[in-house]
């Protein structure tokens, strides 16, 4: 008798505790960067779920054009193409040309979409606002290396292909500022007497691991050492 009635009671408070989730709904008051079924945008601090968020938009090129084409108009100059192979062997698909987002850029690149909306992310989030604390002044143009080249990796004849073979990394070399100063990687990641600039690459360096999935700088090697290497790998690899 007493068994049956431990079991009943359990099911009871099983039941009641199941009712009280379904009526209270308790997921929807999770934040929109914690909800996996919530659109990304922008905005979203980056969580595990942002970073499972932005991995789909390889999948989904849709989903990653919808968002570039919610931003405000004339905040971000792009064009997207239709998928084409510029070299052969390295086809590319997802891809749009950029010449400004809320900078310029020293000269138009064409990045996969899933990297522009990465940059637009810690461009918005984290350069903008390094770029205020340690030069008081916003970054209004970044020169780049660009970032196609249909390559391996380091350019051996063999081995697995480059993010750069799709154009999902991109190599930034310099920051300009609003105040007419400017941040060079080759020259000033190590500067003693430009301690500013110095400081500004470093924190840019370090906030640019939150975004993408491989940053090499000019610690990784020697032939990085006159940019940041950005890309949207899964290696989650910061050097």
């Amino acid at each position: 008798m007493k068994q049956a009635f431990f079991r009943l009671a359990r099911r009871t408070c099983w039941l009641l505790l199941i009712g009280g989730v379904v009526v209270t709904r308790p997921w929807e008051l999770l934040p929109d960067q914690w909800k996996p079924w919530a659109p990304l945008r922008l905005d979203h601090p980056m969580t595990v779920v942002t970073r499972t968020k932005l991995a789909r938009l390889h999948q989904d090129p849709n989903e990653c054009l919808g968002i570039l084409a919610s931003l405000p108009r004339n905040s971000l100059d792009y064009l997207p193409l239709e998928d084409y192979t510029p070299v052969e062997s390295c086809p590319l698909s997802n891809v749009v040309r950029v010449k400004s987002t809320g900078l310029e850029f020293g000269a138009s690149v064409t990045l996969s979409c899933p990297l522009l909306v990465r940059w637009l992310m810690f461009e918005q989030q984290a350069l903008q606002p390094l770029a205020l604390k340690h030069q008081g002044s916003p970054v209004t143009t970044v020169e780049h290396f660009g970032s196609f080249a249909c390559r391996n990796v380091y350019g051996r004849a063999t081995g697995r292909r480059s993010q750069h073979s799709t154009a999902s990394a991109f190599d930034v070399a310099e920051f300009h500022f609003g105040n007419g100063d400017a941040a060079n990687v080759l020259n000033d990641w190590g500067a003693e007497d430009d301690h500013a600039n110095s400081a500004f690459l470093r924190a840019v360096h370090a906030e640019a691991c939150k975004y993408f999935g491989t940053v090499l700088g000019p610690d990784y090697n020697q032939p990085h050492a006159n940019h940041f290497h950005l890309d949207t790998s899964n290696f989650n690899l910061c050097r």
